[in-house]
């Protein structure tokens, strides 16, 4: 049984759904130079081919959007706040007005539907001008640049937000520096140390945004947020077993800093035995101090580890990889569907830190066929993706019984959006199909899945009904 003031919702990034990506003088963001996704190469420029500089047009077509998840029954709407909307270049002293209006008006319009924003403060939106001229989180500098930019935020939105996220993914870093952390050396060339040194100003830049959040507002929650991936070892070798260990190290030493506020020693010894020296000053551990109020995550696939070479073949898995488990099934993408393993995810994190959890990622992403159904209404008969987030549902229901506090769940992309991952539209995640097609082609139009009304449902119910 859900609690009753369970947060359902849905979740977008301002980067793969806003467009409008020179409007009302926002700068160019790192996204606007991926017109291929995160594996594919940057441009110099923004090039006519990336779906984002349009994406779903819902800088223009919030109020019909918002309208549709109210319709839905929201309680809360996962969003981001574009950087370079705010700060065009991320350096500036004086934020731009125009930008902080936009997510003035968003705001308001959530909140006459009683919807609670829960707003990411960075989701893979670093101002390009950052990357390019500071190299990202590489620098130092970018600290006092994004405790400006949370600063003005934090005051201009205090009376009307409540729950924010400081970084989207924040461990991601580790395998897509330019996308997570805006760092503009090319991956290759990219030594350990300055790829951890942007570690560490991230953490220590988040400690900073929750220490002036609660001086700003002592009534905000403010959580990190991290890519959860659980890793099974891939046979009962304890030699496998421990290279899971090691592999799920790398990603919860993200969320130990955050909750616990100083680094595991296995963090410090995986950084000596690699020759790996990165900046620490003492004010930099008293901020880390700084601890977040819950912890939110989000899980699509799990991955399996194994300290056999001959065995260790990299899955597709998001962003982190793995090798793929013989037991599950996968995705048109690859991604392999495991809804126990999000009962294994949170009753993981919760007997680990004891603070409320929040997922604000969640999702099927496939290719959806919009038909004219017996009513003559446009809609897609998605009851595969119905079918995934029942079961994941199930398994959240499990772990509260369990003993799992849990805030909310966000579904990922509960309106279709330009994927983060291969930036194309054809992968669609929501409840209401976008009319638009990958070659730029659609009118824009929305219409309701069958999910739609399912989703509906569910909230209605608080969790009761899934069928």
């Amino acid at each position: 049984m859900f609690p009753k003031n369970f947060l359902w919702g849905g979740a977008v990034a301002a980067n793969q759904c806003e467009g409008a990506y020179q409007e009302d003088g926002k700068g160019l963001s790192i996204q606007d130079v991926l017109p291929h996704g995160i594996k594919g190469p940057r441009s110099e420029q923004p090039t006519d081919d990336n779906m984002k500089l349009v994406g779903i047009d819902f800088y223009h077509r919030y109020k019909e959007d918002i309208k549709l998840f109210a319709e839905m029954g929201f309680k809360v709407f996962r969003t981001s706040i574009a950087w370079s909307r705010i700060f065009p270049h991320g350096d500036e002293e004086t934020p731009n007005e125009a930008g902080l209006q936009f997510y003035d008006d968003l705001f308001d319009e959530c909140r006459k539907y009683g919807i609670e924003p829960l707003v990411t403060l960075s989701h893979y939106e670093t101002p390009l001008y950052l990357a390019e001229h500071y190299d990202g989180w590489v620098n130092r500098d970018l600290i006092e640049f994004y405790k400006r930019y949370v600063t003005t935020v934090f005051n201009r939105y205090k009376d009307k937000v409540k729950y924010w996220l400081t970084f989207n993914e924040i461990n991601s870093i580790l395998e897509s520096p330019f996308m997570s952390g805006g760092i503009n050396t090319p991956k290759e060339k990219l030594s350990q140390s300055d790829l951890y040194q942007a570690v560490h100003h991230e953490l220590v830049a988040s400690a900073w945004a929750t220490k002036i959040g609660h001086e700003i507002n002592p009534d905000f929650q403010i959580g990190c947020m991290i890519l959860s991936m659980p890793v099974y070892p891939l046979t009962a070798d304890p030699s496998d077993v421990l290279a899971a260990m090691e592999q799920d190290h790398k990603n919860m030493m993200f969320a130990d800093v955050h909750v616990r506020g100083y680094y595991p020693g296995y963090a410090k010894r995986y950084m000596r035995e690699h020759g790996i020296s990165i900046s620490v000053t003492d004010e930099d551990m008293e901020i880390l101090k700084n601890t977040v109020d819950f912890v939110s995550f989000s899980y699509y696939v799990s991955v399996c580890a194994t300290a056999d070479p001959e065995k260790n073949v990299r899955g597709e898995g998001n962003l982190l990889g793995g090798v793929p488990n013989p037991y599950l099934k996968a995705s048109e993408w690859g991604w392999q569907i495991d809804p126990k393993g999000l009962r294994y995810v949170l009753n993981t994190l919760w007997d680990r830190y004891q603070k409320p959890l929040f997922i604000v990622e969640n999702g099927l992403g496939a290719v959806d066929k919009l038909v004219q159904g017996a009513d003559g209404e446009w809609t897609v008969e998605d009851d595969y993706r119905i079918q995934y987030l029942r079961d994941h549902i199930e398994q959240m229901e499990e772990a509260i019984k369990d003993g799992v506090e849990l805030m909310g769940y966000t579904t990922w992309g509960c309106i279709d959006l330009v994927s983060a991952s291969t930036a194309e539209l054809r992968k669609r995640y929501g409840f209401i199909y976008v009319d638009r097609n990958d070659d730029g082609t659609g009118t824009l139009n929305r219409y309701k899945k069958k999910s739609f009304y399912w989703y509906k449902k569910v909230i209605e119910s608080n969790g009761a009904e899934l069928d």
